[in-house]
């Protein structure tokens, strides 16, 4: 007996039903894109390793996704590196490609790469899948896609300020309580400086960042194995941990990083973001959050994540700017700032809260039932005009018996179900059956459209 197919763990498949779902997502997340003036493009699935590495960090790194070469690769390998069953010496020699891990990194490319042909500053956005070697979780997968947007070459926070505008309007949308996090790499530069630690920031920001996972006392562990005499523990609690308003934690801030200038400069730019989106309103929460450092290493001041208040998930949007990245790609000095929302996860929450609309799905409005051969033609010239005037009509294929044809109809949820036998030629008037009532009437074509629109 053959072996039941499967797919790779931390994938899905999606049904019509799903997609319709999942398409009511990116229609959403791109209206309000439009809204701020941002066009699409889109980049390849894989690119050159050495675009990839070294952007992510050591933990991204490991999670990258590498393409074997084709071809004899072994053929340029030694027997001793062979046998030296060192795998990431190996993956080097014969994987020159990877998946991307996401869309920031393939963009900071695309711009270096096509520098001469854009209009600065380049507002982007990008709906595409993305690859990461994770342990597959509820909420975490190995293939997901992402929706981001991001604008290149300005320094502006006006830019901040309207990214979060954006992310505040999507959730409103989809009418999903979230909780909006905000913090400044800089602060967390100024932070690790006055603890005097500030050549160990990486290892700060990617320990705190843990806080809600692991919590406090395990976060303390993590930075002592990471070397951070106790005494720099001991100072870092009272600040990671401050409370109160935005307002009160900035002020507290400036009293705190008073001596360190990078420090003050993200506070800085922390209050103006703030004080600009609390006078222009917010229909969620925005909060000032100490703890939040997102990983990656190449941010470089403003931080954001979301996270649904109503579900137990973990940040379904996230970003921040970074100002170096293009750099590495030869073009230094273009600032950038961007947002990457979670589609699998808000798909997943939508699910949860039962918060689709119902037309979702561009479902088959009429069906036409096949009677023969005589019928079917008469049908098929019928449901032309109606395609033509936007009302989404089947034919069903063959004349087989009305109970299968009608099942056929109800497993696919259609509403309306057309019968048009020689009487129906005749007169012209086709009989339209309601498939939740039962109720039947009789239209003449030209009433269809009429009577579709009105539904």
């Amino acid at each position: 007996m053959a072996q039941k197919p499967s797919i790779p763990k931390g994938t899905r498949d999606f049904s019509p039903i799903e997609m319709g779902k999942r398409n009511y997502i990116f229609d959403t997340i791109k209206s309000v894109f439009h809204l701020y003036g941002f066009q699409q493009i889109e980049t390849p699935a894989m690119e050159n390793l050495s675009t990839l590495m070294g952007k992510y960090g050591e933990e991204g790194d490991k999670l990258l996704f590498k393409v074997q070469n084709s071809g004899d690769y072994f053929k340029k390998l030694t027997d001793e590196e062979l046998l030296s069953r060192d795998a990431a010496k190996l993956s080097s020699k014969f994987c020159e490609k990877g998946l991307r891990y996401d869309l920031t990194v393939p963009f900071a490319r695309y711009v270096v790469q096509h520098r001469q042909e854009l209009s600065f500053p380049f507002k982007r956005y990008q709906i595409q899948p993305v690859w990461r070697a994770d342990r597959p979780q509820k909420g975490r997968y190995r293939e997901f896609y992402q929706c981001d947007a991001d604008v290149v070459g300005s320094d502006s926070l006006i830019n901040e300020v309207e990214l979060m505008k954006i992310v505040d309007e999507v959730f409103r949308r989809f009418n999903v309580r979230v909780s909006i996090k905000i913090n400044n790499r800089k602060i967390l530069s100024g932070i690790a400086e006055i603890i005097g630690q500030l050549d160990k920031i990486v290892d700060i920001t990617v320990a705190i960042d843990k806080l809600d996972k692991i919590g406090l006392d395990n976060v303390n562990l993590e930075l002592a194995e990471k070397g951070i005499p106790q005494d720099s523990i001991e100072k870092l609690q009272p600040i990671i941990l401050l409370s109160g308003s935005n307002e009160d934690k900035l002020e507290q801030l400036g009293t705190i990083l008073s001596e360190s200038e990078i420090g003050l400069k993200g506070v800085q730019e922390s209050q103006e973001i703030l004080s600009t989106l609390k006078s222009l309103g917010m229909h969620n929460e925005i909060e000032l959050d100490l703890t939040l450092a997102r990983g990656l290493n190449y941010y470089t001041g403003a931080i954001f994540e979301v996270k649904a208040l109503d579900v137990q998930i973990g940040s379904i949007t996230g970003g921040g700017r970074y100002d170096n990245l293009t750099g590495i790609f030869g073009l230094p000095n273009v600032s950038g700032v961007g947002i990457s929302f979670g589609a699998d996860r808000i798909f997943d929450v939508l699910n949860q809260l039962e918060l689709y609309p119902q037309n979702t799905v561009d479902q088959t409005q009429l069906m036409f039932v096949n009677f023969g051969t005589k019928e079917a033609s008469f049908c098929l010239h019928v449901a032309q005009k109606l395609r033509e005037v936007g009302i989404r009509t089947e034919l069903y294929p063959e004349s087989v018996k009305m109970k299968k044809q009608m099942t056929y109809a109800n497993n696919k949820q259609i509403p309306f179900v057309a019968l048009v036998g020689e009487s129906e030629i005749e007169s012209g008037l086709i009989t339209l059956k309601n498939m939740e009532t039962g109720e039947q009437s009789q239209l003449s074509v030209e009433d269809f459209a009429t009577y579709f629109n009105k539904e």
